[in-house]
């Protein structure tokens, strides 16, 4: 297994794999709870973790997601405390990638490359980072699974889940974690400006041929995979930037998605 893990295709796809893993479970709710735009905000703190770590020589993993944990956290404990929530996402997601791109420039003997960390770089990914990749993606799935239901229910209707004995503010917090993860593992995948994309496009490209919400989340992780691997083989055939074409192939897949759909209701 080892001299197969040499070839930086082969990392890249198992990659890629690993992100698509982690991020369609997770999209799913975030297309359920329309939170997209606090996906966008999680994301952007991403690069401040990336220049604090660089700044205190820590591991980039380890900066991104503590400064996405506390992002995510922070936005939800100031959700509907005087400010709409659309208001507060688009201060912190816009002021914490400027903070990020203005404490990058103050980093001296330190050579950065923004745009590796802005759309990606999964075709440098090493044996390393797939570990972490792998890591993080089993953390994920490990704890959507544990609270589904929870979940499921106070997605649904926060007053059902109440009167069940739940409370849908954990719940979101739970999310905002699990959110935290994955822009911490799709960091060297996509890149921040993307992660939101690698979220949303596959669940919503799942959601018109699902029936189920369990159909959806394995459907939008089948289409996650194989957009990382078409992706990566549009980079290779047409010599484009991986992480954008990752995403360009989840776009087709949806809007191939929405044709299937049509012409089945078409049909009926």
């Amino acid at each position: 297994m080892s001299f197969l893990l040499d070839d930086f295709l082969i990392r890249a796809t198992l990659a890629g794999i690993g992100v698509a893993l982690a991020a369609a479970p997770l999209g799913c709710f975030v297309v359920w709870r329309r939170m997209a735009y606090f996906g966008d905000a999680t994301a952007h703190a991403a690069i401040l973790g990336v220049a604090l770590a660089l700044a205190f020589n820590l591991s980039v993993f380890i900066g991104v997601l503590t400064v996405s944990i506390l992002m995510a956290t922070l936005v939800t404990r100031l959700s509907g405390r005087g400010f709409a929530m659309d208001t507060l996402l688009g201060v912190m997601a816009h002021a914490s990638l400027a903070i990020g791109l203005v404490a990058v420039s103050f980093l001296s003997g330190v050579r950065v490359d923004l745009m590796a960390f802005l759309f990606g770089d999964i075709l440098a990914v090493g044996v390393s980072d797939l570990a972490v990749i792998w890591g993080g993606a089993a953390a994920v799935i490990a704890l959507i699974s544990w609270r589904w239901d929870a979940l499921l229910i106070a997605t649904m209707s926060p007053e059902l889940a109440r009167a069940g004995g739940l409370d849908p503010e954990r719940e979101q917090l739970v999310l905002s974690v699990t959110l935290a993860i994955v822009v911490a593992v799709a960091l060297k995948v996509v890149g921040v400006i993307l992660i939101t994309a690698l979220l949303i496009i596959p669940a919503a490209a799942a959601r018109p041929l699902a029936r189920t919400p369990e159909a959806m989340a394995l459907i939008a992780a089948l289409i996650a995979s194989l957009a990382a691997i078409g992706g990566l083989q549009m980079s290779l055939w047409a010599d484009t930037p991986a992480g954008p074409s990752i995403v360009t192939v989840a776009f087709c897949i949806f809007i191939a998605s929405l044709i299937a759909a049509s012409w089945r209701r078409s049909r009926r």
